[in-house]
C-alpha cells in the first residue's frame, strides 16, 4: 500500500485543497473537524453540502477516517471512483454546478459509489441501523449491510470506518466490525467505475467530528 493522503484533520489548515459544494461549516473545537450545515434544515436538500478531498484514486483504494456523531438525526456518506460521465475530473469547470442536493450527485453530470454509512434522517432509517450502497448515474441501491454505530445519545467515542475498494468489490467495517460487502459485477449501472474523487456528505440538522483520515493506494 502507498499513503496517498493522510491528515489529522485537527485545524483550519488541514482542509486546504478541499472542495466544498453546499452551505458547509466547518470548526476544530475538539481538535477534530467538525462539519455541520450552515443553513437551517427547513431548506430540505440545499441544507446538505459534499466536501471533496484534496486527492483522487486511480483504481483499487482504501480511505479509513474516525467518526463521531453529536447531534441528530441527519445523514452521513462517503463517495469514492466518482468521475464526470464524459470522463475526467467531477470537478471539470464545463460541467454543471453542485451545491449538495442528492439529485446532482446521482442523476446529474457524474458517475460515483456513494456508501452512507450513518442514516437517521428519517423515522424509517432510525427504526433499523443500515449501511447503504448506491451506485450513479442513476438511484441504483446495490447493497445494504448492517450498521452498528449507537445514536448520539450512547456514542462515547470515535468510531474507526475503513472502507476498501478492491477489483471492484467495496468492503466496509467500523471498528474492526465487518458491516458490507458488495462487488459490482457490471449487471447494474453498466460496467465498475475505477477511480476518481472522493468525498464526504452530510444531511442536515446532522453534526458530526471527523478525524484522522488515510487514504491509500493499494
Amino acid at each position: 500500500m502507498t499513503t496517498i493522503h493522510a491528515s489529522p484533520l485537527s485545524a483550519p489548515e488541514h482542509l486546504e485543497g478541499w472542495r466544498v459544494e453546499g452551505p458547509m461549516a466547518a470548526s476544530f473545537p475538539t481538535g477534530r473537524l467538525r462539519l455541520e450545515s450552515a443553513v437551517d434544515p427547513a431548506a430540505g436538500q440545499a441544507a446538505n453540502f459534499v466536501a471533496w478531498l484534496p486527492v483522487e484514486h486511480e483504481g483499487d483504494v482504501r480511505v479509513s477516517w474516525s467518526f463521531r456523531p453529536l447531534r441528530e438525526p441527519g445523514l452521513a456518506m462517503v463517495f469514492w471512483s466518482s468521475r464526470s460521465r464524459v470522463g475526467g475530473s467531477i470537478h471539470d469547470p464545463e460541467l454543471p454546478p453542485r451545491t449538495g442536493e442528492y439529485e446532482q450527485y446521482h442523476s446529474g453530470a457524474i458517475d460515483a459509489y456513494h456508501l452512507s454509512y450513518y442514516r437517521r434522517r428519517w423515522p424509517s432509517e432510525r427504526s433499523l441501523h443500515t449501511c447503504n450502497v448506491r451506485k450513479s448515474h442513476g438511484f441504483h441501491l446495490v447493497a445494504q449491510g448492517a450498521d452498528p454505530l449507537p445514536p448520539v445519545l450512547d456514542a462515547d467515542r470515535d468510531y474507526r470506518l475503513v472502507l476498501t475498494w478492491q477489483r471492484s468489490t467495496v468492503d466496509l467495517t467500523i471498528d474492526g466490525i465487518p458491516c458490507l460487502r458488495w462487488t459490482d459485477d457490471g449487471s447494474v449501472g453498466g460496467p465498475a467505475h475505477r477511480g476518481g474523487a472522493l468525498g464526504l456528505r452530510q444531511m442536515a440538522p446532522l453534526i458530526a467530528e471527523y478525524s484522522d483520515l488515510l487514504v491509500e493506494a493499494l
